[in-house]
């Protein structure tokens, strides 16, 4: 099939890659020059394991290309899918600015075209922003009909960074949500090799499946840590709890994400909480729990700098800065968030990530680092040896690998602070974990 992707940030540029390792014949398009030039170079323009390979096949064998031009990239496919980002605004609610801008310009660009095209939503939207916003602005851009002389779809996805390629490939389910039977047809075709359920729903259905999962996943974390917290209180390793609880496959469904733990982060779960808390409201429908997640997740931030500073030492060592290991991704990471509280406090910091300091000189996150959080990457070390050299105390603070053996083995004259759950046993001397 012939695909065009708007945006090629994290869901976009995997998009494109596994698309294309499929045989589908793919044209990415983004408005960033900089991201088209690498991906016409065969590099990828984001840290994620194995995609660089996928972008380097498609670019050789033609079936990937890149391009500024929204008009040939619409001339070239007969399905869209839009992957731009729909951030946060100050409210809460959905910041739509990106995919207006790209609606418009697809639109536009239909406006010419005779032939059928299906313009499908990845993008993670709120119940009813495709009925009362996206097909308005197409239809008036386009002069067409959505569902008569254009299909939509809503098109979730459930893709993991760090682990995203493997998701895409052994996805638990594909949600499709139709305008139009005929772009749910296409949409079958494309995910119809995956071993997996494929859900056909209506739009604002498909829309609210999304929340509803990355919601939930959210709620687990917070479970998880508030009873972690409870635990360590109590004498008891929180971990050793939840492990049991999660035996229940029958009632507790999964134990993923159901582990104690520091607060969660990334580019999807805060920003859909805070969405879908703030439509309730609209709403006038209460949502104490939704409600509770965000101000629970800052306590385990703050829950992890009160650890760090009850010890009468000064040099800190920070191993992990994006929200995750295995990503450059900072956005809303609680590192970023941890290490602000210190630099307020006058802590001498010190911060390793390789990935990070990759993004300082590649990759989509440059700006963000340079124009975003300056005074943070400013500390960042390249030496993983030299900056545990001059901490006294270690924060662990992602899951990269590496890290693991200082919990095992806290250095002589060194104070451990587990985040991520490396330490064999509970706290004890040169050790501590946050809930254990």
């Amino acid at each position: 099939m012939r695909i065009s992707i708007f945006g090629l940030g994290y869901v976009g540029a995997v998009c494109a890659g596994c698309l294309s390792s499929r045989g589908h014949e793919v044209v990415g398009v983004d408005i960033s020059a900089t991201k088209i030039d690498l991906i016409n170079q065969g590099k990828s323009p984001i840290v994620e394991p194995g995609l660089q390979q996928l972008l380097q096949q498609g670019i050789q064998s033609g079936r990937l290309r890149g391009t500024t031009d929204v008009a040939a990239a619409i001339a070239a496919s007969e399905l869209s899918m839009l992957c731009v980002g729909t951030p946060s605004k100050k409210n809460g609610d959905l910041a739509l600015h990106f995919i207006e801008s790209v609606c418009a310009q697809v639109g536009e660009a239909l406006r010419s075209k005779s032939e059928w095209h299906s313009v499908v939503v990845r993008s993670t939207v709120l119940p009813g922003t495709v009925k009362n916003f996206i097909i308005p602005i197409l239809e008036e851009c386009s002069g067409k009909r959505a569902g008569i002389d254009f299909g939509v779809a809503v098109n979730p996805e459930f893709l993991r960074e760090s682990t995203a390629i493997k998701d895409y490939n052994f996805p638990p389910m594909t949600v499709i949500g139709e305008l139009d039977s005929r772009s749910g047809d296409l949409l079958q075709d494309i995910y119809q090799e995956l071993d997996a359920p494929i859900v056909r729903k209506s739009i604002e259905v498909a829309e609210m499946i999304k929340y509803s999962c990355n919601v939930w996943h959210a709620t687990k974390v917070t479970f998880a840590n508030e009873i972690g917290n409870i635990a360590k209180a109590a004498g008891v390793d929180g971990r050793e709890v939840m492990d049991v609880v999660c035996q229940d496959h029958k009632l507790n469904l999964s134990k993923y994400y159901m582990k104690p733990g520091f607060a969660f982060g990334g580019s999807c779960l805060p920003k859909d909480v805070r969405a879908l808390t703030y439509r309730a409201g609209q709403l006038d429908v209460e949502a104490p729990l939704l409600g509770s997640l965000m101000r629970s997740n800052e306590a385990q931030v703050q829950n992890a700098f009160d650890i760090i500073t009850s010890y009468d030492k000064r040099r800190i060592a920070l191993l992990g800065l994006s929200f995750k290991a295995g990503t450059d991704d900072l956005r809303e990471s609680p590192l970023v968030e941890l290490a602000e509280m210190l630099i307020g406090k006058g802590y001498d910091l010190s911060i390793y990530d390789r990935n990070v300091e990759y993004a300082r000189v590649h990759g989509a996150n440059k700006d963000y680092i340079e124009s975003k959080i300056p005074h943070v990457s400013s500390l960042l070390d390249s030496d993983l040896d030299s900056v545990i050299a001059r901490a006294e105390i270690i924060v662990l603070g992602n899951g990269d690998e590496r890290f693991r053996a200082l919990a095992q083995q806290v250095p002589e004259g060194k104070q451990i602070v587990d985040l991520v759950g490396f330490m064999a046993h509970t706290s004890g001397a040169g050790r501590e974990g946050i809930c254990w």
